[in-house]
């Protein structure tokens, strides 16, 4: 990547999507993250898929190993790869899996705003923080203000 190709970048996320033992993924989901990446909203830059055993051990998955139902073209999520995903992240991914569960782990980059952040770059502005609330959480507070408005 050269160092032109840098600027242009958008913020780089990660999720880690935890499916339950009893239901692995089926691949309903792959049709809306694709069509993300063709109106160029985000890039998907790594997906892996990884199992956590019952004794902790962790196994990666090939994404056509996954059992995912359906007519489902693949080829994007099956060539992403960046290198940006690796053994560490995979570990500490596991970390917050429960037992039997499989993930799929997903890195990505927001292209929707990256001419913002190259124009912020530009002027000497850089990212000090970031983070995301989980839906649970807002709803949690969202009930409790309810709650407290009664």
């Amino acid at each position: 990547m050269t160092e032109t190709d840098i600027d242009a970048l958008g913020p780089v996320d990660y999720l880690v999507i935890e499916f339950p033992a009893d239901r692995p993924p089926d691949g309903s989901a792959l049709p809306l993250l694709r069509d993300l990446v063709e109106r160029g909203i985000i890039r998907v830059l790594d997906l892996a898929f990884v199992r956590k055993d019952a004794d902790g051990s962790l196994a990666g998955i090939d994404i056509t190993d996954v059992g995912l139902e359906g007519d489902l073209d693949i080829t994007l999520f099956a060539e992403a790869g960046s290198g940006l995903l690796d053994e560490a992240d995979r570990s500490e991914a596991a970390g917050v899996l429960q037992p039997g569960c499989s993930a799929a782990i997903l890195v990505y980059e927001n292209r929707w705003a990256a001419p913002f952040a190259s124009a912020l770059r530009r002027k000497g502005a850089q990212l000090v923080a970031s983070g995301r609330i989980p839906v649970q959480s807002l709803l949690s507070s969202l009930e409790l203000l309810e709650t407290e408005s009664r």
